[in-house]
């Protein structure tokens, strides 16, 4: 389907998409119709512009906005029939992969573009040959996403980033760019600097010629020695001296004349700016060139310029300008001389940082694939540092980011992208960006103790929250993955794609966690949810499907987009919860194997302890090493010794502090009970507990209710109804 045609004085060229329709439709239920609008541009011999739409062909003026024709991810076919007195033609884009899409054949060149995940201003850029010599052709419009209104989502999502992760969002060599504006603070990032100088290049080398040819100059006084008959004006004070020496011809007076130099402060100016600039760019050049996407038509213009400036540099007018020392005062010949005013200009926005509000400077950024991971993690960290109701000084950064190719910048993966959310200096959550799990359990790019013994895994984004319920520093993961993508719309509500849903079953069976002092593998990951840029009413989102699931079997989907905080609040909602919930309760919910029972520790017996001295006995409470509990001849029958998961000894006169894990539970006769230091006499038999110690509850001894105490010994209670028995003051 022919969707666009542009009428040249030297060509016609066609654009087509056998799929349009459908990805206009997707992209109008997404978006709107509204702002499925893109600016047209193209340089000089066009005679029409024509767009095919669903009444006929729509003309298109030149910097008028009009309904889109590129989308992501789609196939263009592109046709370019040229007149026959055209020896040559292709395509001069800065990447070879899309040169090496054309190929020119009996006057027709003719390949595909595929902008993949990478939206903003584009062109398509035409090089043929004619009679008349080269010409060049460039047709400038903007690629839209189908997921999201680029107008909008695109530069909420930007400036969210820049302003956690600075210049991590700028990228370079890719299909698309955007419009910025330079900004007098900050540093400038190299890919800055390039940028900006190459909207500057033409103009700043016109200029230095400029200069070259019509300097200016200044009128510079010179002591000389000259005869008589050579001084044109006698000055006054020589006027004794050329008296007394009339009769002498050959008397030589030392006067002063006003000569033209071309040594000035601008000229001194413009020679520091032309090899400080030369120097910058032919340092760049050799870090792009190293690239295997630059294209021969960019490899062809670098070479160019930086041959042009290194001769302009080399220009013998140089030879009669001195060293640059700074200015001692504002200089009006190089805010408003012709050719001054424009080299000061390139040399002042080269020192700037830039402004992502839109301006005539051109500034590429990383796919929107990549910018909706990055900002996907940025939201989920915002959110747990909300309902953890925590401030910036709580939250601890590591490493952050790290640089990727010539000179942009990546978000560091695994533990070189920690957060850790602190209170009090207690862990209480950590955040980790793209952690690769394999076998090799110290990479630094995955996470401790987190293993895949088969292909090596990698989710988007990995939550842990610490509990202490249980067990003192107990970690529950959860993962979040980012996928730019929506399968369908299904009564009003944007649908992840089915893969992206069985992506999150396979992490949660192929991530363990690795217990080094059992030497054993145990079961990890809680849950994972997909976080994708889908839209609809919140009711509607929670009726279906994919989010129901989360409740069901603890994987699921979130719709998460720039400025819906309806939808958000859901994905809010569900990870207060998770912070919330005690680890108990969590483990309660996880689905066991069948055949399998699964205990969730939060039975409690707290027990009163004797005093005793001897080692290894739960009498040794206060150094955290007692092995045995023992009880005496009656033990409740009430208490359901199955159910026990932990012991907290009751020290009489001192409280509660300290949880045991019990091990196992057995009898011992009342020899052995009298071994142990009981003086009872009676021969029967009591119960022991052994025990492994697990962490302080508490951070000092508390006092508890005593009156409803069991045979004046027991407590059987949980961890969650602890409140009940434990009194806040302290002994």
């Amino acid at each position: 389907m022919e969707i666009l045609t542009i009428r040249h004085t030297d060509f016609v060229m066609s654009i087509e998409c056998s799929k349009f329709d459908a990805i206009w439709g997707k992209a109008e239920k997404n978006i709107g119709e509204l702002n499925l609008t893109s600016t047209y541009s193209w340089s000089e011999g066009v005679l029409s512009v024509e767009r095919q739409t669903e009444v006929g062909k729509q003309a298109i003026e030149c910097g008028e906005s009009a309904p889109a024709v590129f989308f992501d991810n789609a196939d263009y076919p592109i046709w370019v029939e040229f007149e026959d007195y055209v020896k040559d033609a292709r395509f001069g884009s800065e990447l070879q992969g899309d040169n090496e899409r054309f190929a020119f054949r009996k006057h027709i060149l003719a390949g595909f573009l595929n902008y993949g995940n990478d939206i903003g201003r584009s062109e398509i850029r035409l090089i043929y040959r004619t009679k008349e010599g080269t010409k060049t052709f460039t047709f400038c419009f903007e690629v839209l996403s189908t997921k999201l209104n680029y107008h909008e989502h695109w530069r909420s999502i930007l400036e969210d980033i820049e302003r956690e992760y600075r210049m991590l969002s700028l990228d370079y060599m890719r299909r698309t760019f955007h419009g910025f504006s330079p900004d007098p603070n900050g540093d400038t990032p190299e890919i800055v600097w390039w940028s900006v100088f190459a909207g500057e290049q033409e103009k700043f080398i016109r200029a230095c010629k400029g200069i070259i040819e019509r300097p200016r100059h200044r009128l510079h006084g010179q002591e000389t020695y000259k005869r008589a008959d050579k001084l044109t004006i006698v000055p006054r004070h020589i006027e004794g001296e050329l008296a007394e020496h009339r009769m002498e011809s050959g008397h030589l007076y030392r006067v002063e004349e006003r000569i033209q130099t071309n040594d000035t402060p601008e000229n001194r100016f413009l020679k520091f700016a032309l090899a400080q600039i030369t120097g910058k760019y032919e340092k760049l050049k050799r870090k792009i060139e190293s690239l295997n996407t630059v294209s021969d038509v960019k490899k062809e213009e670098m070479h160019r310029i930086l041959s042009t400036l290194k001769h302009l540099a080399r220009n013998p007018f140089f030879r009669t300008v001195g060293q640059y020392k700074g200015m001692m005062q504002e200089s009006l010949v190089l805010h408003k001389a012709t050719g001054y005013s424009q080299v000061y200009r390139t040399w002042n926005l080269l020192r700037r940082g830039y402004s992502l509000y839109d301006g005539l400077y051109r500034l590429q950024t990383k796919d929107i694939a990549t910018l909706y991971e990055i900002w996907c993690f940025i939201e989920v960290s915002h959110i747990v540092k909300e309902q953890l109701h925590l401030s910036d000084e709580d939250i601890e950064h590591y490493n952050r980011m790290e640089m990727n190719g010539v000179f942009t910048w990546e978000l560091g993966k695994g533990e070189h992208s920690r957060i850790l959310f602190k209170k009090d200096n207690v862990e209480l959550a950590e955040l980790v960006y793209n952690p690769k799990s394999t076998e090799h359990e110290d990479s630094s790019l995955g996470m401790k103790n987190l293993i895949v013994p088969t292909v090596p895994q990698k989710p988007d984004i990995v939550l842990q929250l610490t509990k202490n319920d249980i067990q003192q520093g107990m970690k529950m993961t959860y993962l979040f993955d980012a996928k730019y993508r929506i399968a369908d719309r299904q009564r009003g509500v944007d649908v992840p794609p089915d893969d992206a849903i069985n992506q999150m079953h396979r992490y949660r069976d192929a991530i363990y966690y690795k217990d080094y002092s059992a030497q054993a593998l145990k079961k990890e990951v809680i849950g994972g949810y997909i976080l994708f840029p889908g839209d609809g009413e919140p009711i509607d989102v929670q009726a279906s499907k994919f989010y129901k699931t989360i409740e069901e079997v603890n994987i699921g989907a979130f719709p998460l987009r720039p400025k819906d905080t309806r939808n958000r609040q859901l994905l809010e909602q569900f990870i207060a919860e998770l912070i919330t919930t005690k680890s108990y309760e969590t483990i309660a919910h996880v689905i066991p194997q069948k055949g399998t029972f699964v205990e969730v520790g939060n039975r409690l017996l707290v027990g009163l302890v004797k005093n005793s001295s001897r080692k290894g006995y739960l009498q040794s409470y206060l150094d955290g090493k007692a092995t045995l509990y023992y009880t005496g001849r009656h033990f409740p029958t009430t208490i359901a010794l199955q159910d026990l998961h932990y012991f907290m000894p009751f020290v009489k006169g001192r409280g509660v502090r300290d949880v045991y894990e019990i091990v196992k539970v057995r009898t011992i006769t009342a020899k052995e009970a009298k071994r142990l230091g009981d003086e009872s006499e009676e021969d029967d038999l009591r119960l022991a507990f052994d025990l492994r110690f697990s962490r302080h509850y508490f951070d000092d001894y508390r006092k508890i209710d005593t009156s409803k105490l069991i045979n004046n010994t027991f407590i059987d209670t949980a961890f969650d109804r602890m409140d009940e028995w434990v009194k806040m003051d302290t002994f």
